[in-house]
């Protein structure tokens, strides 16, 4: 499976001369979260990475009592359109910016990096209970892609997938069960993701429409959602109920859904930390944060917290709140991503082993 995870970034539009404020922020014992910092941070993007990034404001702020940090989630598209007006310190995101993104915020002045922070794997979930126990990509396509705002029920996607070759993995007694579809929107990283991963080659090779390939059918059967606690509430309250979430959360919601095993064409794996950090389950994404550059020079809080980030504690909190640690050497490469961002170093780029 070729690798979804890129290099970590600095971008061109970083300001020379920008003075550094840490030195090494990743190699101590512990937290590193400033001495007595004080005043708030404001924390906006994926609702994905929002649980790594609560916890370690959390624990961030238990060490700085004066200092606040409010995280919200409203998804990744949504959070870097705050990012790139200046209204927000720092942007989680569950994919990497895009350019139209990079454009808007270097427009705006906007100096940020891209820090590598964790890995994620997508949870396909039915409810428990459900037969459903292993989906082809080409059922996930049958189920959300381009083509399917007017499939109804389990067996017409179960045709769909036939129609473009291989063997389903729908269960022929769910053949006149309605679906259910409860996914993220448009302004979810996680949408985007899915779409990269799953559905965007199958499109292309089906001939769909260039507006379409990049798009998840609405259906009448479909409710988007950018919260992942009502994806998980309208999967487990249908028979027929699908959708797709971050595997923490599905991990979290298991007596109520279950995550089935994906086959990408090597064979049907389930998602878990191993096989997500090897890359051999095939729906796994890396996980950044975007700090602004400038307001970190201008706000040693700002500063403080994404060194605390980075710390050992910050490395633990990644697994803490249940998702994947980077290796051990992709973590000192984003921490020199971001001492070389604050000393001015525009334009670094650095290779990630992602172990696929």
């Amino acid at each position: 499976m070729a690798s979804m995870f890129r290099s970590l970034r600095v971008p061109a539009v970083l300001v020379a001369g920008l003075a550094l404020v840490a030195a090494a922020c990743g190699d101590d014992g512990g937290g590193s979260g400033g001495d007595g910092a004080s005043g708030s941070i404001n924390v906006s993007g994926s609702s994905t990475v929002e649980p790594i990034t609560a916890l370690v404001g959390e624990n961030f702020s238990g060490e700085n009592p004066d200092a606040s940090v409010r995280v919200d989630g409203p998804g990744t598209t949504d959070g870097f359109v705050l990012f790139c007006d200046g209204e927000t310190d720092i942007s989680d995101a569950s994919r990497a910016i895009e350019p139209e993104e990079e454009e808007t915020c270097s427009s705006n002045g906007v100096n940020y990096v891209e820090l590598y922070i964790g890995i994620d794997g997508l949870s396909v979930i039915v409810p428990s209970g459900s037969p459903v126990e292993c989906l082809t990509f080409n059922d996930l396509y049958a189920i959300f892609g381009p083509e399917s705002a007017d499939i109804t029920t389990w067996g017409e996607a179960a045709e769909l997938s036939a129609s473009i070759g291989g063997e389903s993995g729908i269960p022929s007694d769910l053949a006149d069960t309605d679906l259910a579809i409860t996914r993220p929107g448009e302004e979810s990283g996680t949408y985007g993701s899915f779409i990269e991963i799953v559905t965007e080659g199958i499109a292309e090779e089906q001939g769909v429409g260039e507006d379409d390939v990049a798009t998840l059918a609405v259906g009448p059967n479909t409710q988007q959602s950018g919260n992942d606690n009502v994806i998980i509430d309208g999967v487990a309250g249908s028979d027929g109920g699908v959708g797709f979430v971050g595997v923490a959360f599905a991990e979290e919601n298991s007596d109520r859904v279950t995550a089935v095993q994906v086959d990408g064409g090597d064979g049907c794996v389930a998602p878990d930390s191993e096989t997500i950090s090897s890359g051999e389950y095939p729906i796994s994404r890396p996980l950044f944060i975007y700090p602004n550059v400038d307001k970190a020079n201008d706000n040693s809080t700002v500063a403080d917290f994404v060194d605390f980030y980075l710390s050992d504690t910050g490395y633990q909190s990644v697994a803490d709140a249940g998702y994947i640690q980077v290796p051990q050497a992709d973590w000192d490469a984003t921490n020199q991503a971001w001492q070389d961002a604050l000393a001015g170093g525009g334009g670094t780029e650095t290779d990630t082993d992602t172990g696929s």
